[in-house]
């Protein structure tokens, strides 16, 4: 089998690096990509330290101009993307509708929600052209229970990613595509603090 390629979002903390670590042991290479480069550098070089490939892609989901060069430079390296973990999120620390801030609440969207369809959108031609590739967007159990506790504008956002992938998996499945909403409960990690 050919190399495969991953393009993992939120790649540097939580469930986005443990994908892009579990990814790169079963052989795949990975783009990594987030905001921070300096902890995508040490993603990298601890996947690179157990021999697998790691392409450092610095960026901001929110920007679909930035997506689209990050797909293009993954193209250029690492060949064409075989799959993507979603893993980037945002949540706010004030959760209440009486505290919300509408700022705020634009930049859950634009990371939560946007930004999974920018990148997706930045892969699918090739997917649907070589006729496989698998999407996976990370939301969280609010995305299909409601929980007060986890906020309007998050909870708001990881629910809208279910009808995205049923439709992504009901247009494209005679693709070769395949999506999965993940919906994990808590989870020990950075963007729990």
């Amino acid at each position: 089998m050919s190399t495969r390629t991953l393009w993992v979002t939120g790649a540097g903390s939580g469930m986005g690096r443990a994908s892009a670590v579990a990814a790169a042991r079963a052989g795949w290479q990975v783009a990594l990509s987030g905001r921070r480069r300096e902890v995508l550098g040490e993603v990298a070089a601890q996947i690179e330290a157990h021999g697998g490939t790691a392409l450092v892609v610095p960026l901001d989901v929110t920007d679909p101009e930035a997506v689209a060069a990050a797909a293009a430079l993954i193209k250029q390296e690492l060949g064409e993307v075989d799959a993507v973990v979603l893993s980037a999120g945002l949540n706010a620390k004030r959760r209440a509708w009486s505290d919300q801030d509408l700022t705020e609440f634009t930049a859950i969207t634009g990371t939560n929600l946007l930004g999974p369809v920018a990148v997706i959108d930045a892969v699918l031609p090739a997917m649907r052209e070589r006729r496989r590739g698998t999407v996976v967007l990370i939301s969280s159990f609010a995305g299909w229970r409601t929980s007060p506790s986890a906020g309007v504008a998050y909870s708001a956002t990881k629910t809208a990613l279910g009808p995205l992938t049923e439709i992504l998996n009901l247009q494209e499945n005679h693709h070769g595509i395949r999506a999965c909403h993940l919906c994990p409960g808590d989870v020990d990690s950075d963007f729990l603090e």
